[in-house]
């Protein structure tokens, strides 16, 4: 079972997920801008078409790293809360005793 400052934890990820997400989808509609309008002077398919790839390749790159940042960090606190609870519940047994 969860604990509280676990499901604080979790949501704090799918927040930072939901903002690289949205970010990504921001950064990907701008680049866009410039593309399109080569290809509408004239510019070609074919160059368009490779900076596209290029741009869509190293955005998505960019963001799943900060996925997977955000991933580990996450996997990280989750460690550091069930350490810390454990250790706040063995204290309160010792003060039991």
């Amino acid at each position: 079972m969860k604990s509280d400052k676990q499901e604080i934890s979790k949501l704090i990820e799918e927040a930072v997920d939901k903002g690289a997400t949205t970010a990504e989808e921001i950064h990907r509609s701008i680049a866009e801008l410039p593309i399109t309008v080569l290809e509408r002077l004239g510019f070609g398919e074919k160059p368009s078409h490779e900076v596209r790839l290029i741009q869509d390749t190293t955005i998505g790159a960019i963001y799943n790293m900060v996925r997977d940042i955000n991933h580990n960090v996450a996997e990280l606190a989750n460690d550091i809360l069930e350490k810390v609870e454990t250790a706040e519940y063995e204290s309160e047994k010792t003060e039991k005793v």
